[in-house]
């Protein structure tokens, strides 16, 4: 019988990025086949009742409640992409009556 149980319900999921050790990177993928899941579930699992154990944690975590993760950095687009983006969303357009091609905003 695992561990971990197949999903139930959805939760609002945000990006991470780690490493892992090569064991168990592996470990993970085999895991997440055994209870036919995505390995991302699995981790969530894992942090969800593996640190629900840790009574010492769980005592230090309602004294600190606030968030301790790092605020997401929302990245602002270089200017040559913002360039490019402006000239490729033009339409080259050709004027019927006089033959003269501009371009124009889509």
């Amino acid at each position: 019988m695992p561990v971990i149980k197949p999903r139930t319900r959805g939760k609002h999921l945000v990006e991470h990025r780690t490493r892992l050790d090569r064991d168990n990177h592996e470990t993970l993928y085999a895991y997440a086949a055994f209870v036919e899941e995505e390995p991302d579930y699995v981790i969530n699992q894992l942090v969800e009742t593996v640190l629900a154990k840790d009574k010492e944690f769980l005592a230090w975590r309602t004294t600190h409640p606030h968030s301790h993760a790092p605020q997401r950095v929302v990245k602002t687009q270089h200017a040559s992409r913002v360039a490019f983006a402006r000239r490729s969303s033009r339409a080259i357009v050709t004027s019927h009556d006089s033959g003269v091609r501009a371009a124009v905003d889509r």
